[in-house]
Order: structure tokens, then sequence, then C-alpha cells
């Protein structure tokens, strides 16, 4: 498979070529977002098989709505809407409240699911934000994940999460607070 920094088309332009038949187009797609989005599947659900479930169901429908995607918004903003609502549908098939997940089996993640370089200076401080995001509640997990990690503004947030963009922005500033106080804490 190319190098998928390497075609210049933005992801939008790629899923039209997708959607008008060029199958390199979703290799390039799928390359450039499986790991963030397996990553915030995993988060989100607390454990290993729930996300791989969810990661195949979300691409599942990436590729039946294919035919009528329009590019409305980013594709990741999208393809993230689109997870989020797998998550719901998930939350209600297992009978949890949606934010109530196994955080302890979260652990195992520790090494299969590295949050990127640029949020993390090194390996023990990695670990240390893991603990730390264990600690959010899942609401304030949610916002802070899709717009560090998934760099989505808070109108994108508040559009994808069906919460007010006020509500967003103090999700992410209390996630922030409580993140740097645990992040000392654990210093």
């Amino acid at each position: 498979m190319a190098d998928h920094d390497s075609d210049p088309r933005d992801d939008e332009t790629l899923m039209q070529a997708w959607r008008d038949g060029e199958l390199a187009a979703f290799r390039l797609l799928y390359a450039r977002h499986r790991l963030r989005l397996y990553r915030f599947l995993v988060h989100e659900t607390g454990n290993n098989a729930a996300g791989d479930e969810l990661f195949q169901e979300v691409w599942l429908s990436v590729i039946q709505q294919r035919a009528g995607y329009q590019p409305w918004a980013r594709f990741s903003t999208w393809l993230l809407e689109t997870a989020h609502r797998r998550l719901v549908d998930w939350h209600r098939r297992e009978h949890r409240h949606r934010w109530n997940s196994d955080l302890d089996a979260a652990h195992e993640l520790v090494d299969q699911c590295p949050l990127p370089d640029a949020t993390v200076a090194n390996r023990q401080s990695g670990q240390q934000l893991r603990d730390c995001l264990r600690t959010l509640p899942p609401e304030q997990r949610e916002a802070f994940l899709l717009k560090e990690e998934h760099e989505l503004g808070l109108a994108e947030i508040a559009r994808l999460t069906g919460a007010a963009a006020e509500t967003v922005k103090s999700r992410v500033r209390y996630a922030i607070s409580k993140l740097r106080s645990c992040m000392e804490a654990l210093a």
C-alpha cells in the first residue's frame, strides 16, 4: 500500500473519489484514520474486544453510506459522528449506561494503543496520561479526546455529541484542569 501521506488530496476529495469508484482512495482514507478511530473506540468502550467490534461496524457503515456521501463537514467529523452513533447503539445493546464502561479492562491498551507522540513526550508520561484519562468523567474524556486527538473544533464536537457548544467547552476545560492536576500528583 502506498504511504497515506504521499497523496496530496484531502479526505473529502478521497471520499468522493472512492464514492465514484476509485478503490485506492478508500485504502488511503482507511490508512489515515484507522489508528485514531480504533483508539477512540477502545477508550470509549474500555476494552479491545468491544473496540474491535465497533471498529468493524463503523467501517461497514462507511462502506454502506459511500454512495450518498456529501462533504457537508470534514471527513474526520463525518467518520467520528458515525462512530459516535455506533457507540450509542453498542451501549444500548450491552444494556449499559452510555458512559459506564469497564475502565479496568483498558489497562491492557497501554502498549497496543499509544497516544500520539505529539501528545505524549515519553512512555512514562504517556502511561501517566492514560491513567489520568481513566479518572475523567466519560463525557469529559470524550470531549477532550475529540478535541485533542482528532483535532475537532468545539462546534463540531457539539454537533457530533448532541451537546450544546458551551457544554462541550466546559467539558474540555474541566478535563484539561483535571488532567493537569492528576499529572502533577503523579509526578
